[in-house]
């Protein structure tokens, strides 16, 4: 006999094909909580969906350090010999649920590790930098990539019109225009940490750290001609890449490795390390071999495990810790803040959110409560006398020198070089890629106002006149075509 059908209370349910009626042609009746409780969990099938980075991918796998830093931490995840499971989510950055997997656009690569400390999350991107370096800018700069609130539709001018009046965001913008922007599938892009963030070790050390894991499948990307083509076809094809590659026991590898500055180097440092739109360039701070992070297992629901996986910054363990980058600080509130509102205050009880480890806390209240954390019976406070939970000075973090002064200090005047690190990466691309550079840019300014487009070439020109002349000529091309 099959399973039986319950009600979500467990009563079996004998029909499951017809409502309840008054007569073979009456209405319903009321009593038929069958029915109601199936409409009812069809209403609420659907939670928000993210602000950004809503439409994604995921599966689980494993971290294995093969390398000795504990010389820079003392992270037990971290440790030579180590083995952590984790779940990886890929994302796209401004689509929502249901875009198109093959746009152009940045990938997220957010990454939970269930270590014996707790959660490890690790929130990056398929790039080493970002748009913007403070997170007050992060709202208008999401407001660029979504859709116009009058016409509902996604604005190029909105996009540039940003782009031109933030220059810090040039060097991004140049890696998503370039053949990176439309990685060929989620195998075939590294995944960057991104932030500065810190390690310590036990003489209680500090570090500062930027995480990399680079792909053994290989680097390959799409056209914007390969990828409409794709899209035209297959809207989900990055979703059916990774899911059918670890199905058939193809199972995606990454190099972890790290690069390291002392705080001695930081103190010293030509650039701001601790900037976003910046890179550490390898010359100076070479890559570390620590590990690799290998995914061998699918989800078995996607709402459960991809869709309510929650992910945030403010999840470090002993041993990693931040550092005084704006973004990062403010998404270590943005981003928990936003999974209480989605899923509920309660979000990391979900299994796919639940640490390996015990968890003893006087979080008594709030829906989605259930029970599985550790609660004194007697003790709903802290301190208390009843041997309840209490806190340990053993993890407190060495001290961090932060500015003597509070004030709102302009990001920009420090040290406002926009354009060599995008000059870095357009001297290195190839005559051909470079072409694409100049066409995708062209086609992504269509619609958008020329006073903007202008203010596009001055910056281009600012990183080399040929990138400039480059879009220019672009441009015109496009001209020529549009008016055919």
């Amino acid at each position: 006999m099959a399973n039986l059908l319950n009600t979500a209370s467990g009563n079996p349910v004998a029909d499951n094909q017809n409502s309840l009626t008054a007569g073979a042609r009456g209405p319903v009746l009321l009593q038929d909580y069958q029915l109601l409780e199936k409409l009812a969990f069809q209403n609420r099938e659907r939670i928000p969906e993210r602000t950004v980075h809503a439409n994604g991918s995921g599966a689980y796998g494993e971290l294995e350090i093969t390398e000795d830093i504990s010389k820079f931490t003392k992270a037990s995840v971290l440790q030579k010999g180590e083995k952590t499971k984790l779940f990886l989510r890929f994302s796209t950055v401004a689509g929502e649920v249901g875009a198109a997997d093959a746009e152009r656009d940045v990938r997220g690569f957010a990454i939970k590790f269930y270590t014996k400390e707790g959660n490890w999350d690790l929130v990056g991107n398929n790039t080493p930098t970002f748009f913007i370096k403070d997170g007050i800018k992060f709202p208008d700069f999401i407001h660029t990539q979504k859709r116009d609130p009058r016409t509902h539709l996604r604005s190029n001018n909105a996009a540039w019109d940003f782009w031109t009046l933030n220059p810090e965001t040039l060097h991004q913008v140049t890696i998503l225009m370039s053949d990176r922007g439309i990685p060929a599938s989620y195998r075939h892009m590294h995944g960057f940490g991104s932030h500065t963030y810190s390690l310590i070790n036990a003489k209680g050390e500090r570090f500062w750290v930027k995480f990399h894991f680079k792909t053994r499948q290989g680097i390959k990307n799409l056209t914007n001609e390969e990828a409409a083509n794709i899209i035209a076809k297959d809207r989900e094809s990055h979703q059916r890449d990774l899911y059918n590659s670890i199905d058939k026991g193809d199972f995606p590898k990454w190099d972890f490795k790290i690069q390291i500055m002392t705080e001695e180097q930081a103190n010293n440092c030509k650039f701001n390390p601790f900037d976003l739109t910046k890179i550490w360039p390898h010359a100076d701070y070479p890559l570390i071999p620590v590990g690799v992070m290998t995914l061998n297992k699918n989800p078995e629901n996607y709402f459960n495990e991809v869709e309510q996986a929650a992910f945030s910054p403010s999840n470090i363990v002993p041993g990693i810790s931040y550092s005084p980058d704006r973004m990062l600080q403010a998404r270590i509130f943005s981003y928990p803040d936003a999974q209480r509102y989605r899923i509920g205050v309660h979000y990391q009880q979900l299994d796919v959110n639940k640490p390996i480890v015990d968890v003893n806390n006087y979080y008594v209240g709030g829906s989605m409560n259930n029970g599985s954390y550790k609660q004194e019976p007697h003790a709903y406070y802290e301190p208390n006398s009843f041997g309840g939970p209490a806190e340990s000075k053993t993890y407190l973090e060495p001290n961090l020198a932060i500015g003597s002064e509070a004030a709102r200090f302009n990001h920009r005047d420090d040290i406002a070089d926009y354009y060599t690190d995008a000059r870095s990466l357009y001297n290195i691309l190839p005559a051909d890629e470079k072409n694409r550079l100049y066409s995708n840019i062209a086609e992504s300014m269509d619609g958008v106002e020329d006073f903007i487009i202008k203010r596009a070439l001055d910056h281009f020109e600012k990183i080399d006149m040929t990138y400039a002349t480059g879009v220019k000529a672009a441009l015109e091309k496009c001209k020529c075509c549009c008016s055919k």
